[in-house]
């Protein structure tokens, strides 16, 4: 993990189980001990979501933290990371110093009834989010989670993308500026697909199926999948390409990234990164672009402020 990721366990900051459950009581019931340490059961989704319950209760300053369980329920560790690592590059267009505090504000796509980014990054650098989806449920969720917690009441506004068509059009306003966008695109191309890939992970855990491993539609799948959805965050990125300094997404298949950068080279981006995380075993990537040169990316951080 990111060496600034609270949950890296290189920093001696693994789950503390103490901690937790006294920020989550209801965790408790699901603390097991496996070879003399305490964990939980991973297969088991209600455990999961006790935990990332207790992570943002006890670290990142919320009161309240409350979602569905029909939606998905974010590995805070792994979101960590995406919030970590695009401080870094952000830090690259700003001379070394990584942009903190309300004057800086970002975008998150398809925030979901979870809200998480917005969470994380309010907490770890105080910048101020614009969080859309198109999923009304999951807005007002969103806004609940915002509304119960002060760390995030002038720092984050919850805004309901109305056109299911569009992904940055009908968001980003006219003479506004934006440090950033994020997103975790749906991945699957359809809802079968989805069903399939759900089938097998259940079989392989041994597990009946659950929640855990659904998710609303919108968090799951769109036509044409992740490629489809990051090649139309591309296009549509254009048209603003003086409005943010960075756009960036997380592609989950390595294997879609070819299409993604075909289709990055079409446009009049001046420069694109796919910048890989690592959390033990796994890989995940993040691809980020921007139609500023260097040069003009240290411009415009004394031009936004």
């Amino acid at each position: 993990m990111h060496p600034r990721n609270r949950h890296n366990s290189a920093k001696g900051s693994s789950y503390q189980f103490d901690e937790l459950c006294k920020a989550n009581p209801a965790l408790i019931p699901f603390v097991i001990e496996n070879r003399n340490r305490q964990t939980i059961e991973f297969a088991n989704p209600d455990a999961v979501k006790q935990l990332n319950t207790a992570l943002l209760l006890a670290y990142y300053d919320l009161k309240l933290w409350q979602i569905p369980d029909s939606n998905l329920c974010p590995p805070i560790p792994g979101r960590a990371d995406y919030i970590h690592f695009l401080a870094d590059l952000l830090a690259e267009s700003n001379g070394g110093e990584i942009p903190k505090g309300k004057s800086y504000t970002g975008i998150d796509i398809g925030t979901g009834a979870s809200l998480i980014y917005p969470i994380i990054g309010v907490k770890e650098y105080g910048w101020k989010f614009v969080a859309t989806d198109i999923e009304k449920q999951s807005i007002q969720c969103a806004k609940l989670i915002v509304s119960a917690n002060t760390a995030l009441k002038k720092h984050v506004s919850v805004v309901l993308q109305p056109d299911t068509n569009a992904i940055l059009n009908g968001v980003i306003k006219q003479n506004t500026q934006y440090l950033f966008t994020m997103c975790n695109p749906p991945f699957f191309r359809s809802a079968e697909e989805a069903r399939q890939a759900n089938a097998r992970k259940t079989t392989n855990l041994n597990i009946k199926p659950t929640h855990n491993f659904s998710g609303q539609n919108n968090e799951l799948f769109c036509e044409g999948g992740e490629t489809e959805f990051v090649c139309k965050m591309l296009d549509e990125s254009s048209h603003y390409s003086e409005q943010v300094l960075w756009f960036t997404s997380l592609v989950s298949n390595k294997k879609n990234l070819n299409a993604i950068q075909s289709k990055a080279k079409t446009l009049a981006i001046k420069d694109f990164r796919i910048i890989e995380m690592e959390q033990g075993n796994k890989i995940s990537r993040f691809v980020a672009w921007s139609y500023l040169n260097q040069h003009q990316q240290r411009e415009w951080f004394n031009v936004s402020r």
